[in-house]
């Protein structure tokens, strides 16, 4: 164990490097090895990345892929300790580029539920690697690293302990996002680490020779059975349990259809889901690289048109009125269903005691949705609508008896 992260193991080691002095200067002092793994890299759906980026993949023809890199501080003698520690990653004259560095996981989302799709990508491509991901989260009294080189080949990242008695951790986890023409299969670059070792002087070390590394590009994001970050919606019909047998089976047929027809609006094509079955309601798991700020919004237009449409068609006492919720976290087909915090949080949202009251205090809509406060920010907050974003209001789902609370938004219509 290195501190509170898993040293790396023989299989995830690129290579194992002495630090120096630069020209001999300090000799005589401790020379430590510097153990470098092996950089892994991971797809990024186009979908997933920021508006600017995603609009940037669209006219270049560029991939994106996330790339971490890791590296052990080794042991120093007794009276000696590390003061500073820099990764730098050098890809020489490729036009490959990072177009984020970042400086932990907090920055993109990395923490206990992963609704940021790069943080739930990220979690899913260390599946193999479970010891990389604790180094790339924020704790208290570790020092945030000092980024350098967006928007370039050569990029890294320092650690200095200003603390009264600094100690450095000894392993590091770093994560960059990286921009690939569409003509690149494989990476290649080399990796430096320096350290200044503070004894009775301070020595600014490196490795002797940068590390060389080459990887492939990975191309295609994880098959349909691997975990991934997806949009999750589900829907039920309100007082469904009243309605007649007859009744009930013309609103299951109508509530596929118009659902269907809803994602089709968004985009959405039924090759694209295979949505579950539930008597009175609906759960469905969009596909992965869906551009959810375009998404959402065409969703709850063609929702409430398909609603509008049908139940103008139909005697009232048929009418459909609908609970709907939406979530985004990482998500994984089992033997029997979704797994995922995502794929449960949407029900709870729709189930939730203010979503149904919401519903039932305007006998005049047709539905009420539910969304969690983070896939509102980003998908939603800032869109020119509709839906309105100022039509949506805020509440907390709070179910002690499920262990749940979760700040969410309401809309009505």
């Amino acid at each position: 164990m290195i501190g509170q992260e898993e040293s790396l193991r023989e299989d995830e080691t690129l290579a194992d490097a002495e630090l120096t002095a630069p020209d001999g200067r300090g000799d005589g002092g401790p020379r430590p090895v510097v153990r470098c793994g092996r950089p892994l890299l991971y797809p990024v759906p186009a979908g997933e990345l920021p508006v600017p980026l995603r609009r940037r993949a669209r006219s270049t023809g560029a991939a994106y892929l996330g790339a971490l890199f890791a590296f052990d501080l080794g042991d120093l003698p007794a009276g000696h300790r590390y003061a500073a520690a820099r990764l730098t990653v050098d890809l020489g004259d490729s036009p490959v580029i990072a177009v984020a560095v970042h400086a932990d996981g907090g920055q993109f989302g990395l923490g206990d539920d992963d609704t940021a799709p790069l943080a739930g990508r990220t979690r899913a491509a260390t599946a193999d690697r479970p010891g990389l991901l604790p180094r790339l989260g924020t704790r208290t009294g570790r020092p945030r690293a000092h980024t350098s080189g967006v928007h370039s080949a050569r990029f890294g990242w320092g650690y200095t302990d200003r603390r009264t008695a600094p100690i450095l951790p000894r392993g590091y986890g770093c994560h960059a996002l990286l921009e690939i023409p569409p003509d690149v299969t494989s990476l290649h670059g080399t990796l430096s680490v320096q350290a200044d070792v503070k004894g009775l002087v301070l020595r600014r070390m490196s490795t002797r020779e940068a590390v060389p590394f080459t990887a492939p590009v990975p191309r295609t994001p994880p098959g349909p059975h691997h975990a991934s970050v997806r949009l999750c919606m589900a829907a039920d019909v309100a007082g469904y349990s009243t309605r007649r047998t007859g009744e009930t089976a013309r609103i299951q047929h109508d509530l596929v259809r118009l659902l269907a027809a809803a994602r089709t609006t968004a985009g959405i094509g039924e090759d694209q889901v295979a949505p579950q079955p539930q008597g009175d309601g609906q759960f469905t798991v969009l596909p992965s690289g869906i551009d959810e700020a375009d998404v959402i919004p065409r969703l709850v237009r063609g929702v409430a048109a398909e609603l509008a449409a049908r139940n103008a068609a139909a005697p009232a006492v048929e009418r459909i009125r609908l609970r709907m919720a939406l979530h985004r976290g990482l998500v994984r087909e089992a033997d029997n269903g979704w797994v995922g915090r995502a794929a449960i949080a949407v029900h709870r949202i729709l189930d939730a005691p203010p979503l149904r009251a919401a519903l039932a205090d305007h006998p005049d809509a047709d539905f009420a949705l539910g969304v969690p406060d983070a896939l509102f920010l980003d998908a939603v907050a800032d869109g020119a609508g509709p839906p309105d974003p100022a039509a949506f209001r805020r509440i907390t789902v709070d179910l002690p008896t499920k262990g749940f609370q979760e700040q969410a938004w309401i809309y009505v219509q």
